[in-house]
């Protein structure tokens, strides 16, 4: 398929819509350039050789019908001839209607006051926002009777959202709200419905060259200097969509050579969807009764670890109890969760609750965050709960990295008369040094942001360390020691966490020294000396040191500070792999921007055709501007070839709907099931069509009929 079709992108981040075009532009209007290009983009893949029942008609005119009757809907009279079997052999129909012309906008975006704290979406009025029927979306500000009108220069697909409106309060003054807002060059650039000029937004340039702008909101007068650029001459911005090829600064990246041109990377869509099914995932309650059905304001708990045995004794070497993990959805705001069971523990003394609220205000990016504690008997037993963000698909280092038991031959006793194995190596046993400086730098950050909030992180260990992705981790379990060892004769619980900051870098140093030594066994005592020789062989000096740092006593008290010289240069190139990171995930969702959009092109559509009956009509999908629609919807997707196979093309789809979107004047032939009759019409007619039609359906909805 060729990259360049049709579709679209609008210029402005500001919206997803369509504009419309104008039946009137001069010759020298850009938009008029543009109208006559539009056709040369079309799909390379169309075979002008072949001849298809259903396809583009060369643009020849061919007389009407001389006995049509007259009515105030012509394409509703020639649909209804052609549906009851009239002769026809070619009826051109081309009407240019009054509403086609530019009138100005109100709802323009330098005609709202620009708000940091409104959406960037809020310059689209509500009121000219073409809804959804509350039947299809549930959101009450979908499908409202403000909505019968659709501006010009709006799409067909454009959804109205709680983000439209501003919600402008008199005692909210425009020139603070300005200040955060970026100019749109689409907006001020190119002459369309969008950014005309409207009668009660006075403009008076004063003899400094600014422009003082007048704006009335909730019956309070502003006056305020406009600081928007003057129009640049010579600047033409597309006036309809379009899918753009990819930035080069990410296709010199050497991407995948199959990777799709419409949609985002299969490997990040899997990575997704997996997401998605961990994130819904339900147990059935029958197969596990000892998993309650709610605990607390928490349903739908999933186990996220083996569960325990029940006369289980023996308790973990982390925490000292036994523990186990779910995953709930909150009932106060359905988002789901992570709970921490810790069985049997009975909290006696809130006093701890102190440290907890500390730790709720701990935002990093490498720490789950510690949401809320509470007790529960919902278990059958006295239990505390920890509840934190729920990461979908991360896994511990522990199972990343340690799981593999050959890779402690090196470390184990061998026999009299057995030789070593070969040596380890980068790439060949052990895990790439890049790979260990970025856990560094990750792990490195999140001790200093709890260590500059005064709490000690006391869970540095690699059961306890999340790995999401690639290589993002994420430290969890945060802030259960500090209430399971909480003392109640401790005045200050702040006491021990100097104490506790200095033993978090000795941990620090052993998950790196771990890492380096791929695994568990080069912590131990007994072979320490050999994790470093093997550390020295084949990593840097830099990583040694800094094990050595982290790992000897020092007669002062260290700090997180200390090892960022020792990481040096590196962290830039962790921000430099992050931000050509966050490159392709944004090229991959340029390529989904748009399909919402069309998505919810063929919602609407879908709610048109082939509807059995309405308002008591059951013939009322077959006749009038209905049935220009079930035509367009066989030109869509029903073509055939010359032979009778079906034609398949993604790229015919996208474009007609984009077309339609758009309000083309293309002119476009749909031809009957029986092939008896042909109509020619535009695609600015169609999308009136489609207009019309939609928002009897929405009124009706609406109790309006």
């Amino acid at each position: 398929l060729q990259r360049m079709t049709n579709s679209s992108s609008s210029p402005s981040l500001l919206n997803d819509s369509a504009k419309q075009y104008a039946g009137h532009d001069p010759l020298t209007s850009p938009n008029s350039s543009l109208f006559n290009d539009f056709a040369a983009l079309s799909v390379s893949q169309r075979r002008k050789p072949r001849k298809y029942r259903l396809g583009m008609l060369d643009e020849r005119i061919v007389p009407v019908g001389s006995k049509a009757r007259k009515t105030k809907n012509p394409i509703g009279c020639l649909a209804d001839r052609c549906k009851t079997g009239v002769p026809i052999n070619m009826v051109w129909w081309n009407r240019v209607t009054e509403n086609n012309l530019q009138t100005p906008n109100p709802s323009a975006s330098e005609f709202i006051p620009k708000g940091g704290s409104t959406s960037r979406l809020s310059n689209v009025s509500q009121s000219n926002m073409s809804a959804f029927s509350q039947a299809l979306f549930s959101h009450p500000s979908m499908g409202s009777p403000a909505t019968a009108g659709l501006a010009p220069g709006m799409s067909l697909s454009a959804g109205s959202s709680p983000l439209h409106s501003p919600k402008i309060t008199p005692h909210t003054s425009p020139a603070p709200r300005r200040r955060s807002h970026t100019p749109n060059p689409a907006n001020y650039m190119v002459p369309t419905s969008a950014s005309a000029s409207v009668a009660n937004a006075v403009s008076q340039p004063p003899s400094t060259g600014q422009v003082i702008q007048k704006e009335t909101v909730g019956g309070t007068t502003y006056f305020y200097t406009d600081t928007t650029p003057a129009p640049l001459t010579g600047m033409v911005f597309p006036n309809y969509h379009i899918y753009h090829p990819a930035a080069p600064h990410v296709a010199y990246m050497q991407p995948k050579a199959n990777a799709p041109s419409f949609f985002m990377a299969d490997e990040l869509r899997q990575e997704l969807i997996n997401r998605h099914l961990i994130t819904m995932a339900q147990i059935d309650q029958a197969d596990i009764p000892a998993v309650p059905a709610e605990v607390d304001s928490y349903h739908s708990l999933f186990p996220l670890e083996p569960l325990p045995p029940p006369n289980r004794i023996q308790k973990t070497s982390n925490f000292g109890y036994i523990t186990s993990c779910y995953k709930a959805v909150n009932s106060k705001d359905d988002l789901p969760y992570c709970l921490r069971r810790i069985h049997g523990f009975r909290l006696v003394n809130t006093k701890c609750m102190v440290l907890v609220d500390m730790w709720k205000k701990i935002q990093h990016s490498n720490i789950v965050t510690l949401r809320e504690v509470f007790t529960t008997k919902a278990f059958g037993e006295h239990s505390l709960v920890f509840a934190y963000d729920f990461h979908a698909g991360g896994e511990t280092m522990m199972s990343r990295h340690f799981n593999d038991p050959n890779a402690d031959a090196y470390f184990t006793k061998r026999k009299w008369g057995q030789h070593d194995g070969p040596l380890p190596r980068q790439h060949a046993g052990l895990l790439p040094e890049s790979l260990i400086w970025a856990y560094i730098v990750q792990l490195s950050s999140a001790l200093r942001t709890i260590h500059t909030a005064g709490l000690a992180c006391r869970v540095m260990d690699p059961t306890k360390i999340l790995v999401t992705g690639k290589t993002r981790l994420r430290v969890n379990c945060v802030g259960i020691f500090d209430v399971l060892t909480f003392d109640n004769s401790q005045n200050n619980p702040l006491a021990l966490m100097a104490q506790f900051q200095q033993a978090d870098l000795i941990s620090l140093g052993k998950v790196v020294l771990a890492l380096a030594c791929n695994s568990l066994s080069g912590i131990q005592r007994e072979n320490l000396q050999k994790a470093m020789e093997l550390v020295t062989i084949n990593y840097s000096s830099d990583l040694k040191n800094l094990i050595l740092y982290l790992l000897t006593d020092q007669n002062r008290l260290r700090s997180v500070n200390d090892i960022m010289p020792m990481i040096g240069a590196r962290f830039y190139t962790q921000l430099d792999a992050a931000q050509m990171r966050n490159d392709v995930i944004e090229e991959d969702l340029a390529k989904e921007v748009q399909n919402g959009r069309l998505f919810r092109l063929l919602a609407k559509l879908g709610t048109i055709n082939e509807r059995p009956e309405f308002q008591k009509d059951p013939t009322w999908s077959e006749t009038g501007d209905r049935y220009l629609l079930k035509l367009f919807r066989d030109h869509l997707f029903h073509q055939v070839t010359e032979a009778g196979t079906p034609w398949i093309d993604l790229s015919h789809i996208i474009s007609c709907l984009n077309k339609l979107d758009a309000g083309v004047p293309e002119k476009i032939s749909l031809i009957s099931r029986d092939e008896k009759s042909v109509l020619v019409v535009t695609y600015s007619d169609l999308k009136r069509c489609f207009e019309n039609t939609f928002q009897e359906l929405i009124a009706a909805a609406n109790g309006q009929l």
